[in-house]
């Protein structure tokens, strides 16, 4: 595999030139003093060397050798445990996190590119430290101060690690059916009996503790979602000094054998009167773990992003070197027997294809990350409110677009290996086994499409959609270039009509919205990466206007933004055209027993 090397140079013409992060942080109060773009600058430098040097070698070991169970304890692939140590030393855990508990307070938009160079480097090793900060969110937002004095600077330190513990044999989906209990005790604390499975990094040698965010519900809770309570359960007690206590029944009863992540553990948990704290309300949490899936939804697309960029980069790389067959056009002939694979059409337009939605999908994230900051640390309360509603409705886009797009070109870099990407040297096999799971793990894509149409969209009665649409169309009127407005102007005035009929058939029909969902969300993640390019394109011509000596680069984006305009932007059509039938006759038409 390729040695990898972060995008840095897009990295920052995305969040200080197109987003102008630094001058937004230096209007906050809350981050004017912690961060600007030099301090950016040294970390992403810095993630940089710690990512290719210390992460990335141990990507195909960690895939050869995986997790080993014995006697319910976890042995992580070699290297592994002095990387994290590493990994902790330096601050990254709590980079993003509150500086009141040791955190280091970064602004979100910084910490995404932090995870994209991580994922990149070693998708299994960066998910052990990922979802402590997972867990810290919820704790900061829902947790008593107590819990959170005891808990939160161990976790931020990466002293400890944080899980998610929501699904069971028979309730993945529908979180409602669990069947965990938690039981009073006379201390106020609770006693929890349950198996919960597919817990990532559930158990593990990394750490000399591990804190379970646990679902379970009371002997007299309601029915259905409305009776879940989140649960603290640590793997080691803790004393109220903060020191470790005794070993609470918490065991893990296997791993999973997988298709990829194979250094990741992924676990099966028994709670066998294991003793849990209360986070936030009883029968309330669902909503205190929806913190965290938040934060789990948005790092996975971060995750489709990552596999891919280290897909292209190997692609790049190879098709330089493959000599095979002769160049149709002259200027691109070596003298060479063959010329490399990079001159014929077909590669070009898949490496296009490739380097166009990567570039689209971080400038994605990284909007969205700066509408966290936003609604974070923003005074003034209705861009703070705009913001969270931004991105609230982005947050299944970037889930479900990145990671669905993230397979799509990590198997294009194996298609331009050819027949040397189905095997295990290239990389590119373990590329596509990694990144399928970012599809399915916290919520599965079709999920993520039901929450957008559904919830963020049909319930609101397209508000937030009508908000969104109409900075589009600011950033169109701004824009003098025909060949970027008018394709994308087209798409997005389908895009509203295609939005306004769904919401009337929601009325009517309870099918719609599951008949629709999918391809609505392709659609309108297609739209959306137009507007990044546009965004992109107009930054860059600005760039070049003032003659700079970063010329290629900013050419680049002008050439790949009308790529994306010409030959991925079309794609929105087929689909909202499916959309719109969505609900027909036809899809309900069969009897279960006719399929």
């Amino acid at each position: 595999m390729t040695q990898y090397n972060a995008p840095l140079r897009d990295m920052r013409f995305v969040m200080y030139e197109v987003l102008n992060a630094p001058n937004r942080w230096a209007q906050w109060p809350t981050t004017k003093e912690i961060i600007d773009q030099e301090i950016g600058d040294a970390i992403l430098d810095e993630c940089e060397k710690f990512s290719s040097r210390v992460i990335a070698p141990l990507n195909r070991l960690g895939d050869e050798e995986g997790c080993l169970w014995k006697d319910g304890m976890v042995t992580t692939p070699k290297g592994y445990k002095d990387a994290y140590k590493d990994f902790a030393k330096g601050g990254w855990v709590g980079l993003v996190g509150n500086p009141q508990f040791g955190g280091m307070g970064m602004p979100k938009v910084l910490g995404f590119q932090i995870d994209e160079m991580m994922c990149s480097a070693s998708l299994s090793f960066v998910l052990y430290p990922n979802l402590t900060y997972g867990a810290t969110s919820a704790l900061e937002s829902h947790a008593s101060p107590e819990l959170k004095s005891r808990y939160l600077p161990n976790l931020y330190s990466g002293k400890w690690t944080g899980t998610m513990c929501l699904t069971e044999p028979h309730a993945g989906t529908d979180l409602g059916i669990i069947k965990t209990k938690a039981t009073p005790c006379t201390d106020g604390n609770y006693l929890i009996n349950g198996t919960k499975i597919f817990i990532t990094g559930g158990e593990h040698d990394l750490t000399e503790n591990i804190i379970h965010l646990v679902l379970a519900k009371l002997p007299d809770a309601p029915p259905g979602t409305k009776g879940i309570s989140l649960f603290l359960i640590p793997k080691i007690n803790v004393n109220n000094d903060g020191s470790l206590a005794d070993r609470n029944n918490v065991n893990c009863n296997s791993i999973e054998h997988k298709m990829g992540i194979k250094a990741s553990a992924t676990c099966v948990l028994n709670f066998d009167n294991a003793k849990g704290y209360l986070i936030g309300e009883i029968n309330n949490g669902l909503a205190a773990m929806f913190v965290m899936m938040n934060h789990a939804r948005l790092f996975v697309g971060v995750q489709g992003l990552g596999c891919g960029e280290m897909s292209y980069q190997n692609a790049v790389a190879y098709a330089k070197e493959r000599l095979q067959g002769r160049a149709t056009t002259a200027m691109l002939k070596t003298n060479k027997h063959a010329d490399p694979i990079l001159v014929h059409g077909d590669v070009r337009r898949m490496l296009l294809n490739m380097k166009a939605m990567n570039e689209a999908g971080r400038a994605l994230s990284a909007y969205v990350a700066m509408q966290l900051d936003t609604a974070k640390h923003s005074e003034n309360m209705e861009e703070k409110r705009c913001a969270a509603d931004k991105a609230s409705l982005l947050v299944p886009v970037v889930k479900a677009f990145l990671t669905d797009i993230g397979l799509e070109v990590c198997m294009t870099g194996q298609q331009i290996f050819g027949g040397h990407g189905y095997i295990r040297d290239s990389g590119q096999e373990q590329l596509v086994r990694d990144v399928r799971i970012t599809q399915i793990y916290e919520g599965t894509n079709g999920i993520q499409s039901l929450d957008l149409l559904g919830r963020k969209i049909v319930h609101n009665n397209g508000a937030v959609f009508k908000v969104f649409a109409n900075e589009i169309r600011l950033s169109l009127e701004e824009e003098q270039q025909l060949e970027l407005t008018v394709p994308l102007s087209k798409a997005l005035k389908r895009l509203e009509n295609l939005t306004s009929q769904l919401i009337m058939q929601s009325q009517h029909n309870p099918n719609a919205i599951n008949a629709a969902c999918v391809e609505y969300l392709h659609a309108f993640a297609y739209v959306t990466y137009g507007w990044m390019w546009l965004l992109m394109a107009q930054e860059a011509r600005k760039k070049l206007k003032t003659k700079t000596v970063d010329q290629p680069f900013y050419q680049g984006k002008l050439i790949l933004a009308q790529h994306y305009f010409k030959r991925l932007l079309p794609r929105f059509y087929a689909l909202a055209d499916a959309a719109e039938s969505g609900t027909d006759e036809t899809l309900y038409a069969l009897t279960n027993d006719q399929f």
